[in-house]
């Protein structure tokens, strides 16, 4: 196995561990993290997920083009297959695209090392991130001829502003963890690799602690609301609002806010 899961309560850790290939991903180690995240996704007492890289070098660096799987398949005969077969048919990349697990539970990215490529845009599919100083992060693609090939600049450029976005898809520069910082592709740097999981992990039981369903609420309203307009989004932000509003969990909040005390939220 080389992507491992720990639960820890309410928080899950998930870890790349193929540090003597800065964390680059394999087709086993792709469906590894997948099954992973279901079982995240499917267990309720798991409210938030911090996502690392094993060793000191790297968070991750994309596919492992040394160990994906090369096809005699063409681009028409896998582009039509379901995800999986397709994967063996040569698109792997449909695998490092998260979305179709419809996972509403928060995902942090505690990234050290290097974060290039795929592994960037595994970490722009996080709802946090966060980098210890040595970081790096860049998108290479296009200096050797491809593109991001799992929505990379897409999400960038909804993570940064566009001329930064355009600057490192467009040169294949990497930057460092305070300029990463500075354009806010990250919310915070911290000086040691220690310090970076510490953080993760107050970050990710803070998350835990807080009412689960109004996170649930929360991370569907970041993407659902991401096209629409101000209207169609204050219609759908007060949907949810009033789906919350008679909840058990709002009623908590409400009597432990009155009586200053600790919430004690159960999903409900």
């Amino acid at each position: 196995m080389s992507v491992h899961l720990s639960l820890y309560g309410s928080l899950a850790h998930i870890v790349i561990d193929r540090p003597e290939a800065l964390n680059a991903l394999s087709l086993d180690a792709l469906r590894e993290l997948r099954g992973h995240l279901c079982e995240v996704r499917d267990r309720q007492e798991i409210r938030a997920v911090v996502l690392t890289g094993g060793g000191e070098r790297a968070f991750c660096v994309g596919a492992d083009l040394k160990r994906t799987r090369e096809s005699s398949s063409s681009y028409a005969q896998a582009l039509f297959q379901a995800r999986e077969p397709s994967a063996d048919a040569g698109l792997y990349i449909r695998l490092m695209d998260l979305s179709d697990l419809e996972l509403r539970k928060p995902l942090i990215a505690a990234i050290n090392g290097h974060c290039l490529g795929g592994g960037l845009e595994l970490a722009l599919q996080c709802s946090l991130r966060i980098a210890s100083a040595n970081a790096t992060f860049g998108l290479p693609e296009a200096v050797v001829g491809s593109i991001p090939a799992v929505s990379g600049l897409h999400r960038l450029l909804k993570a940064v502003p566009g001329a930064h976005a355009m600057q490192m898809a467009l040169t294949g520069q990497r930057i460092d963890a305070n300029q990463a910082a500075q354009i806010g592709l990250v919310s915070e740097v911290l000086a040691t690799q220690g310090q970076l999981a510490d953080r993760a992990f107050e970050l990710g039981e803070r998350i835990a602690s807080a009412a689960p369903l109004a996170v649930q609420a929360l991370m569907a309203l970041s993407t659902q609301t991401a096209h629409l307009s101000d209207a169609d989004a204050q219609r759908l932000t007060e949907l949810y609002w009033g789906v919350l509003r008679d909840t058990d969990d709002r009623r908590e909040g409400r009597a432990a806010f009155a009586e200053k005390r600790p919430p004690e939220y159960r999903g409900q």
